[in-house]
């Protein structure tokens, strides 16, 4: 420690930061089990034990957010994290140096755009009133007339992932092009002289050579697999799909937040993270046992 001390001491303010911000709200995880009223002292709350999330488990809109959460994570996650290392593979066997940095600015682009506006893209790209999707599909003579995508609740969660996926693929790619410029070259040309073709050479050295950085992001992905925000939701549902739309984030601003239920709300936020914590440990030990790689 004392030949590392500058070191130390940089990490003093990023230590300070995750105490503030991550470990001391912890402390407000007190209101689930408490009958919370504004404007009163921590003394002074009545404490009800377990009864906020006996609530919540015999609620059946809990049930039905639950599945619609489990739903779209699970798609989400088979979707934007195989799509991503496909896209990074395939942009790597680029040869043009110019088409490869222009291919992937452009893909990571919309990540910077607001989910407030791709909303507005996808609602109008899948709209029955000249949206492009329907134009196309009636151009190549696949249905006779518009589909209105956005009022299907068979379709929403595909919807969902779909323009998730558009959306973070090139920024999500980059951490994999990251992993794949530390391969050696003399690989891949130890290769081409067995003459191994360039799919060969993905499939037993790109691949092989990005497993650790594969297995780690999959290990975090599972630990937040239900904790997937509510901003694709909330702005591309509706009433026509609100029982496909509502996940566990907006069954508690609906819920909890909305109807000044504070203490029922931080129940649903404790559920998640006792889960997500639970998929995590699972996920590393399963990885960690099979493929001897792991995060902790």
């Amino acid at each position: 420690m004392l030949q590392q001390r500058y070191l130390y001491f940089m990490a003093i303010p990023f230590a300070i930061w995750v105490f503030l911000f991550s470990y001391l709200p912890l402390w407000g995880w007190t209101m689930a089990f408490q009958k919370f009223r504004v404007g009163q002292s921590f003394f002074d709350q009545k404490w009800v034990g377990f009864d906020n999330f006996r609530m919540l488990f015999q609620d059946d809109q809990f049930i039905n957010a639950m599945r619609n959460t489990l739903a779209m994570s699970l798609m989400g996650l088979i979707a934007g994290f195989t799509v991503p290392i496909i896209f990074a593979v395939l942009l790597n066997e680029v040869r043009i140096s110019f088409l490869k940095r222009f291919v992937q600015t452009v893909s990571y682009l919309p990540h910077f755009v607001s989910w407030v506006v791709v909303a507005g893209i996808i609602t109008k790209m899948l709209s029955t009133d000249n949206g492009v999707v329907n134009q196309l599909l009636m151009n190549l003579h696949l249905i006779n007339e518009p589909i209105a995508f956005m009022a299907k609740e068979n379709l929403f969660w595909y919807v969902v992932t779909s323009a998730d996926v558009w959306k973070e693929t090139g920024w999500n790619a980059i951490i994999y092009l990251a992993a794949i410029s530390g391969i050696g070259p003399e690989l891949y040309e130890a290769a081409r002289v067995d003459g191994a073709s360039r799919l060969k050479q993905m499939w037993h050295i790109t691949l092989p050579g990005i497993r650790s950085t594969i297995i780690i992001l999959l290990i975090m992905s599972i630990g937040h697999l239900i904790s997937i925000g509510f901003e694709k939701q909330f702005l591309l549902g509706n009433n026509l799909v609100k029982d496909k739309s509502e996940v566990l984030d907006l069954y508690a601003l609906k819920y909890g937040l909305g109807m000044g239920r504070y203490s029922f709300g931080t129940a649903i936020n404790i559920f998640n993270s006792v889960v997500s914590l639970i998929l995590l440990f699972v996920a590393n030990g399963i990885f960690k046992r099979v493929t001897k790689e792991s995060i902790m």
